[in-house]
C-alpha cells in the first residue's frame, strides 16, 4: 500500500461501547464512518481466533450445518484480488460450490504459502448456515431496532476492491486484521468505477489497483486519496460505514473472518435506488444536454427536494404518487411501473 502511505487520514474512533448501546441515531445523523474499537472483544470467535487459526476454524465447524457453500476461488497469480481480466469482460476467479469444512481445510493447507490460491466465502447468512453461532457472537443490534440478519465472510488474504453498498453497514473484524480505506460518496468521480455487470461482488468496483495505482491512466485517483480515511481493525474491532461510502478492504492474515450487518434507514416497501439508476441510464443519459438539464430540475423538484414539497400545495386526496409513501402506495407504484415497462 505504498501509494497511500502518508496520504490517507485516520478514521474517527469510539471506545468502550457495547453493541446494544450504540448511538445508532447519532451515527446515522452524522453520516460519517467510525471505528468501534474493542466492541466485540468478548466474542467467542474473537477469543478462539486469538488462541490460534485452528481454534477459530474449529469454532466455525461446530456450527456448520453441512449444507454446501458458494465461494470464490482464484489462482495464485490474482494475488488475492478477485477482479477482472485485462479487458474487463470476464472475472479473474471461479465461483465454486463445496463444503465449508473443505474450504477451511484448503485455507489451512495453504496458510504458509507465499502466494496461496484465493479462497473467499462471501456474505453467508449466519442463521441459516451456521445456526447457533450468534450465541456468544452478536452485537445485540436488535436492541437498537436493527432487525437484520448478520452475514459472515471467511477467507485468506483477500482484497475486496473499493465499492459502495446501498445500505448502512456495521462490520466486525472477528479473526485476523483488516485494513479499511474509505472515501465519501462524492469521490465516485475520482475512483474510476468499473462495469455495472459483471462485478466481482455485486456492486461496481473501482478499477484502480490500490497496491500499484497507475496515476497516468487514472490521474483523478490522487484527488480521491486526498479525501481517503483509513484504519487497520484488530480482532474484536468493528466499523460503522454509512450507506454509499466507498470502501476498500484488505484482509491481512492467512485466515480472516468478518461478520457484518446491513440495514436500511427506510421502510422495507422502499426499493433499492439501483433500479432507478438503471432506468435513468436507459431513459435519460443519452438525451440532448438541454433536455438533461431540464430533467435535472424536474428530479430536483420531485425527488431530491424535501419529501413533501412537490405535493404540499395539493389537497391530500389529489396527491397520488406525491403522497407520503406507504406499503399500499408502494404496491400501486410497482404495479404501474411493471405495466408500463411491459408495453
Amino acid at each position: 500500500m505504498q501509494a497511500r502511505a502518508g496520504v490517507t487520514q485516520p478514521l474517527a474512533e469510539l471506545h468502550g461501547l457495547r453493541g446494544d448501546a450504540l448511538p445508532i441515531d447519532a451515527l446515522l445523523a452524522a453520516g460519517e464512518p467510525v471505528v468501534l474499537r474493542g466492541i466485540a472483544r468478548d466474542w467467542e470467535l474473537v477469543q478462539e481466533g486469538a488462541r490460534s487459526m485452528q481454534a477459530a476454524m474449529d469454532c466455525l465447524r461446530r456450527h456448520d450445518n453441512g449444507q454446501p457453500v458458494t465461494y470464490s476461488w482464484g489462482a495464485p497469480d490474482i494475488r488475492g484480488r478477485p477482479f477482472y481480466n485485462d479487458d474487463f469482460t470476464q472475472l479473474n476467479f471461479e465461483v465454486r460450490r463445496g463444503a465449508l469444512s473443505q474450504v477451511l481445510d484448503e485455507i489451512a493447507a495453504h496458510a504458509q504459502d507465499a502466494s496461496p490460491p484465493t479462497y473467499y466465502v462471501a456474505s453467508l447468512l449466519i442463521d441459516t448456515r451456521l445456526p447457533g453461532l450468534r450465541v456468544g457472537n452478536d452485537l445485540g443490534l436488535a436492541a437498537q431496532g436493527i432487525d437484520a440478519p448478520p452475514s459472515i465472510w471467511i477467507g485468506n488474504r483477500v482484497t475486496a476492491s473499493c465499492h459502495y453498498d446501498a445500505m448502512n453497514n456495521i462490520a466486525v473484524c472477528a479473526v485476523g486484521r483488516r485494513r479499511f480505506t474509505l472515501f465519501p460518496p462524492e469521490q465516485i468521480h475520482n475512483l474510476y468505477p468499473g462495469p455495472l455487470d459483471p462485478t466481482p461482488g455485486g456492486q461496481s468496483v473501482s478499477v484502480v489497483d490500490f497496491d500499484a495505482p497507475d496515476f497516468a491512466r487514472y490521474p483523478r485517483f490522487s484527488d480521491a486519496l486526498a479525501a481517503a480515511r483509513s484504519a487497520v481493525l484488530e480482532p474484536g474491532d468493528a466499523i460503522f460505514m454509512p450507506s454509499l461510502w466507498w470502501h476498500h478492504v484488505q484482509a491481512l492474515e492467512a485466515f480472516n473472518v468478518l461478520v457484518n450487518t446491513w440495514w436500511s434507514s427506510v421502510p422495507a416497501h422502499v426499493p433499492t435506488p439501483m433500479h432507478a439508476l438503471y432506468h435513468a441510464i436507459w431513459a435519460l443519459r443519452d438525451r440532448p444536454e438541454r433536455e438533461k438539464e431540464a430533467w435535472r430540475e424536474v428530479f430536483d423538484y420531485y425527488v431530491f427536494g424535501a419529501a413533501g414539497q412537490a405535493g404540499g400545495h395539493l389537497p391530500p386526496q389529489a396527491r397520488g404518487a406525491l403522497a407520503p409513501m406507504d406499503d399500499a402506495l408502494a404496491r400501486q407504484m410497482r404495479a404501474m411501473l411493471i405495466a408500463k415497462l411491459n408495453r
